[in-house]
């Protein structure tokens, strides 16, 4: 049975772990993230939950002898949960092309169960600060990850003429735009004399965007089409 002031404690627990999932939420909300504010919330809510009942059964049975039928351990649940969680932040993983999105808001769902994990076991203090932390990490380097631009990975598919020279034409003037070809294919039309080359480039930060490099490609004579993805 549960004691009122277990109900309280069990009340509490719930709240504390919606808030601080909810906080996490937020930001992922606020970003636009189908996983927002109310996954996070009910994936916390659900940890605190499951733990909170991991360590009832525990201390409501954990005294009695261990038996063939009666094992108790009040960390397979917990374990459980871990992997669970794992399917659940596997959804929110998108792959579109060379990019993958979704990684972040899989890391905060795996987060926030973790919170809610902490505070069905009474570990307010490291639940408060992973989520402060967190919430910097989301926002503040964020900004700097902004400042510090990688390169942008594309598929650039070019038909083009397919006269003696137009590759190594090609070559030289994405290498003249900084542009770094990491693999190519290619396709020859021996009827019309045409081909069509598919480029993996990487566009540099302090170059030019994608859509000024498509038309100077494109304004290219011996290029008829050009396609990006």
């Amino acid at each position: 049975m549960i004691l009122q002031g277990d109900m309280a404690v069990f009340a509490g627990r719930l709240l504390l772990a919606a808030l601080l999932g909810g906080l996490i939420g937020l930001e992922r909300e606020y970003h636009g993230r189908d996983a927002g504010f109310r996954t996070h919330l009910l994936v916390s809510m659900g940890a605190c939950l499951m733990v909170f009942i991991s360590e009832y059964f525990y201390l409501r049975f954990g005294a009695e002898p261990a038996t063939g039928i009666l094992r108790l351990d009040p960390t397979r649940i917990a374990a459980q949960i871990v992997t669970g969680i794992g399917f659940l932040g596997a959804g929110a993983i998108l792959r579109e092309g060379l990019s993958v999105r979704g990684l972040t808001t899989a890391a905060c769902l795996w987060l926030v169960a973790g919170l809610g994990m902490a505070v069905g076991v009474g570990l307010y203090f490291p639940a408060f600060f992973a989520t402060l932390l967190s919430l910097l990490t989301l926002w503040v380097l964020k900004k700097v990850e902004r400042r510090v631009r990688r390169g942008s990975f594309r598929i650039l598919t070019i038909h083009c003429s397919a006269e003696d020279g137009t590759l190594e034409k090609l070559r030289v003037f994405l290498g003249e735009k900084k542009i770094d070809i990491f693999d190519f294919s290619l396709e020859r039309d021996l009827m019309s004399r045409e081909m069509k080359v598919d480029l993996t480039v990487r566009v540099r930060p302090e170059t030019q965007t994608i859509i000024p490099l498509m038309e100077s490609v494109a304004a290219l004579e011996y290029v008829k089409k050009v396609i990006l993805r």
